[in-house]
């Protein structure tokens, strides 16, 4: 049962097989069971979960349930939710109590889905390995001595090992796409605004955005169906008519344009995992995809530029944890000014603190149109970039990450080498343009473990649904995505 897919649970649901009760407490347990050597999950309220799974069965005895209800969702725990502890992986929310639902948290309780708890993340989303959470490290189910990739690695890390039914996630620089690669599953980053970020607890605001993690992409349609939608609480929210995620899944493939960016398969590429995305594109060919070649010729440009604007934005966007309101407070200071420092200095880790410095370095007088601005107008040309590769293409693929899972500690001492790791992701998220990981193979470790290869699907804007029916129809020809980690039962 717990391989099964959302729409096979759902299916369960609606016709009485199993309870929501009883699906959420198996879910449970295995969390009990699981979660101390993988660390998915940093907060639980067995209550307050079970209590929605009772309401959720209420709600499909009286007909009102819907595609989601009575499945229980792991939640990041970057969205704020009423009665939750909400920490964002970091000591100075680690008491923090959600007055309020974020709009995600909203849509999902609307639904009648259950929330199973917040999973781990690195620290304020900082992060591609999940080693900066002040709850501890997330292990790889396919390789607890890995990585899970971050800052979404403790949803990652909990599908793959069948702690939740699903999971959300944030992307701000493939936050999303990175750790469904390493863990092989399916996530999904929206088109910038089709989300709600309204109670995301922001990093970088414009490049944040939420999704899907989930096993496979008919799974991440119907959660899609429920995380989009227009929120006049977020500004940068678009007012747009709903769409139906699941509309083309089936569509044939014949005839669909996919671009192959050279810079993608270049040197820094693993021949690992290029050998597997090689024979990924292959299968493409059979579903009667055409490829072509594209170039996007600024891709190396696109890290130095995320590492300007998302700690210039993180800079302003953490000034609000200083103390006073809400959140860690140093015990001993001096005056007002000592309270700031060290409450600061305490309650944040060593990767939120680089982040802070380097931000409020480039966004300070005398080096603002240097750094800052310059960034911006490369930002500019990166999506111009992909714009005139959908002249010639309708979706784009690639690896989604350069290697496959990294030991737990590798890059500690090296920052820009995991840096590096979100190497084919971050343009996606300056354009803000969707895209999306699922799994596509594995390649074997040095020890003969073997180790997820994700598939990078990029679309055009609002093109979301076109890029699902391209992951459904290669998931539907493959089991990829249907295997689990050895040991996990």
């Amino acid at each position: 049962m717990i391989n099964k897919s959302l729409k096979q649970l759902g299916a369960m649901l609606q016709g009485k097989e199993i309870s929501s009760v009883e699906l959420t407490q198996e879910f449970l347990n295995r969390i009990d069971r699981l979660n101390p050597a993988i660390n998915a999950f940093i907060t639980l309220d067995k209550d307050r979960t079970l209590a929605q799974a009772k309401r959720a069965d209420e709600m499909l005895s009286a007909g009102k349930g819907t595609a989601l209800t009575g499945l229980p969702i792991g939640q990041k725990d970057i969205f704020v939710a009423k009665g939750w502890r909400t920490t964002c992986g970091s000591k100075m929310l680690e008491t923090f109590i959600g007055p309020y639902d974020a709009d995600i948290i909203e849509r999902f309780d609307a639904s009648g889905a259950v929330n199973l708890g917040k999973t781990n993340m690195d620290e304020f989303a900082m992060g591609s390995s999940n080693e900066t959470s002040y709850f501890g490290k997330v292990q790889n189910p396919w390789d607890r001595s890995r990585v899970p990739g971050g800052s979404s690695g403790g949803s990652a890390a909990a599908v793959a090992a069948r702690l939740c039914a699903a999971a959300t996630g944030t992307d701000t620089g493939g936050s999303i796409r990175q750790p469904a690669s390493l863990c092989g599953l399916s996530g999904l980053k929206p088109t910038y605004g089709l989300a709600s970020r309204f109670g995301m607890i922001a990093f970088a605001s414009s490049l944040d955005q939420s999704g899907p993690m989930a096993k496979s992409c008919e799974d991440m349609a119907l959660m899609m169906n429920v995380i989009t939608g227009f929120d006049k609480r977020d500004s940068t929210s678009l007012n747009r008519e709903k769409e139906d995620y699941t509309r083309d899944l089936n569509k044939p493939l014949a005839g669909l344009k996919v671009g192959l960016p050279k810079e993608y398969f270049a040197e820094g590429l693993g021949a690992d995992v290029a050998k597997v995305v090689q024979e990924a594109i292959a299968e493409y060919k059979k579903l009667g995809a055409e490829m072509v070649d594209i170039s996007l010729p600024n891709t190396q440009l696109s890290i130095p530029v995320y590492y300007v604007l998302a700690p210039a934005e993180a800079s302003s966007n953490l000034s609000r944890f200083d103390g006073v309101r809400y959140g860690h407070r140093a015990k001993e200071y001096g005056d007002l000014m000592d309270m700031y420092c060290k409450s600061r200095a305490e309650g944040f880790g060593a990767e939120v603190k680089r982040r802070i410095l380097i931000g409020t370095y480039v966004l300070s007088a005398g080096y603002y149109d240097a750094y800052y601005l310059k960034a911006q107008q490369i930002r500019r040309l990166i999506a111009q970039d992909f714009e005139n590769a959908f002249k010639q293409c309708d979706i784009i693929m690639g690896p989604t990450a350069p290697s496959t899972a990294f030991k737990t500690g590798e890059t500690a001492d090296d920052p820009v080498a995991m840096y590096l790791q979100d190497i084919y992701t971050i343009a996606v998220n300056l354009a803000g343009l969707p895209g999306m990981s699922i799994p596509a193979g594995f390649a074997p470790s040095e020890d003969g473990k073997r180790l997820p290869v994700g598939l990078q699907i990029i679309g055009n804007y609002f093109d979301e649904a076109r890029m699902l029916n391209a992951g459904h129809a290669y998931q539907q020809a493959t089991d990829w995505h249907t295997q689990m980690p050895e040991g996990i039962e």
